[in-house]
């Protein structure tokens, strides 16, 4: 991985997320789709890796321009599609605050 290392903390954080699943599939109706991370402002930030999407392979880096719409490259149809990432982000924390 370029960038900065996680700290411990860090990775718990991260492995919370991906516990989630895929956050596009789950607002979709689908649940438990396993999930890798996309940083959505870098790697090499402070604070990067705590503002990270759990998003499924297809949705993340598949690479398609049509459902399922991936990030990489196709961030302006992945946002019309499914919000901004920062919309997303806000998802997440609601969930990660709901989980004991």
């Amino acid at each position: 991985m370029k960038g900065r290392n996680p700290t411990a903390e860090e990775k718990r954080h991260m492995d919370r997320v991906n516990q989630i699943g895929c956050i596009v599939c789950r607002l979709q109706g689908f649940y438990g789709v396993p999930s890798e991370i996309h940083h959505i402002n870098g790697k090499t930030k402070e604070g990067c890796h705590f503002q990270v999407l759990p998003l499924c392979f297809e949705h993340h880096r598949m690479g398609s321009d049509r459902e399922p719409i991936s990030r990489h490259p196709y961030k302006k149809r992945f946002v019309d599609a499914y919000g901004t990432e920062e919309e997303l982000l806000g998802k997440v924390q609601e969930i990660l605050d709901d989980k004991p």
